[in-house]
């Protein structure tokens, strides 16, 4: 019967293979030194042959030796930052269909996007994603910046955003580095400094696991010889995502486990060390579910700052001192309300920096209401064209629940 590891994976053929002159552990503790340079040396080349054989097949992943299109690899990071694979797959398929191409996106409206992007959270990334299209179509041509420095000019790119297009669309020979390639690099050389302060370091030592060009390597667009720089980027990734987990790694399949130091040591699962989270202050408020005939009251938040752009009922202000008075005082000026209905509950969401409790308000209002400014009704069956934030969906269908 065949070895097979605890998801039922044949181990024979998930393991990978390893050069005859790779010293195992046994032996590399026995003669230390040559043998670690041996090894270090080897790094690069067992990834990429680890990748060719294992590489995750993703939508906006190229056939092996096939050029990666720039549109899709920036498409891909842009959602994948704060976002898992999984979660990101329909929305990046949802994406291309409508809008195939950077152009495309650019023509676009900021609303149609934010629409689009509903659920995905992080809604700063949907405006910056449209800002960054347009400046692309309307200054560059519809085509992207080879390099990193021309990458980072534009809109909502960041260093690591911008590495990352560099390395994996173009094959500049740079290392962006993820979550996941942190977790991989900060166990193979066993950096003892917490997150943040060690990402210079765990920056500059993910650079040595890139790997030089080889004969048959297909040259990026850009023209850089050392072609399979996104490949080692993209093995660095997919390795702490399938083996280099956060808990529980599954070593034995590693390619890098005989020289790994975190492994060596059996301490693999407290790396990378972090500082201590400091949690935000628990903010309170209302929000107040209005309802005329079969219509919503809602409006769009102000274009910057949380939730930027996006569809809500209105609410009081998120304070940690907020009580139920003082919240009514800052419902929606209707005639026709006779009286406000608590929902029974809460509703709670957790944001970045802080979790939020908000208790729900109800009321009717006659079908001739005035709708106050700066909002407008909607119809509920149409909702799910609206660009509301996972929040917004939990505090309608909270208070809808109470009026249905």
């Amino acid at each position: 019967m065949d070895a097979r590891d605890k998801r039922g994976h044949d181990v024979e053929k998930l393991a990978p293979r390893r050069y005859s002159g790779f010293m195992n552990s046994t032996a590399i503790a026995k003669t230390r030194r040559p043998e670690v340079a041996f090894g270090a040396a080897a790094r690069p080349a067992l990834l990429l042959e680890w990748y060719d054989r294992h590489r995750r097949e993703l939508p906006w992943r190229p056939l092996p030796g096939e050029r990666a299109d720039p549109y899709s690899v920036w498409l891909s990071e842009v959602m994948l930052q704060q976002t898992g694979v999984k979660t990101v797959v329909p929305y990046f398929k949802k994406f291309l269909v409508r809008w195939p191409d950077v152009d495309a996106l650019g023509r676009a409206s900021l609303d149609d996007v934010l629409r689009m992007w509903a659920g995905l959270g992080y809604y700063s990334r949907a405006r910056n994603l449209h800002a960054c299209a347009v400046a692309v179509s309307r200054d560059h041509g519809g085509v992207f910046p080879d390099t990193e420095e021309g990458l980072r000019s534009l809109p909502g790119i960041g260093s690591y955003t911008a590495a990352a297009i560099a390395a994996i669309a173009f094959g500049r020979r740079i290392m962006p580095v993820d979550g996941n390639i942190e977790r991989v690099v900060s166990r193979l050389f066993a950096v003892e400094k917490p997150l943040p302060q060690a990402k210079p370091l765990i920056q500059q030592l993910a650079t040595t696991l890139l790997c030089e060009s080889r004969a048959g390597d297909v040259k990026s667009r850009a023209g850089d010889v050392k072609s399979r720089a996104g490949d080692s980027a993209q093995a660095l990734m997919d390795l702490g995502a399938s083996i280099c987990t956060p808990k529980k790694p599954a070593c034995s399949l590693c390619p890098l486990d005989d020289d790994c130091a975190a492994r060596t040591r059996g301490d693999q699962e407290i790396f990378p060390r972090k500082a201590p989270k400091k949690s935000g202050a628990l903010r309170r408020g209302a929000a107040f579910v209005v309802t005329r005939g079969d219509k919503l009251l809602v409006r769009t938040r102000a274009e910057k700052g949380l939730l930027g752009g996006m569809t809500e009922v209105p609410t009081s202000h998120w304070l940690a001192v907020q009580d139920d008075k003082t919240a009514l005082k800052q419902a929606p000026m209707l005639k026709g309300i006779a009286h406000w209905h608590r929902r029974a509950g809460v509703v709670t969401h957790v944001f970045t920096h802080f979790p939020l409790e908000l208790v729900v308000y109800t009321a009717h209002v006659p079908a001739r209401a005035r709708t106050p400014a700066g909002m407008r009704w909607v119809p509920i069956s149409t909702l799910g064209d609206e660009a509301l934030p996972n929040l917004m969906r939990k505090v309608i269908a909270h208070g809808l629940g109470e009026i249905k």
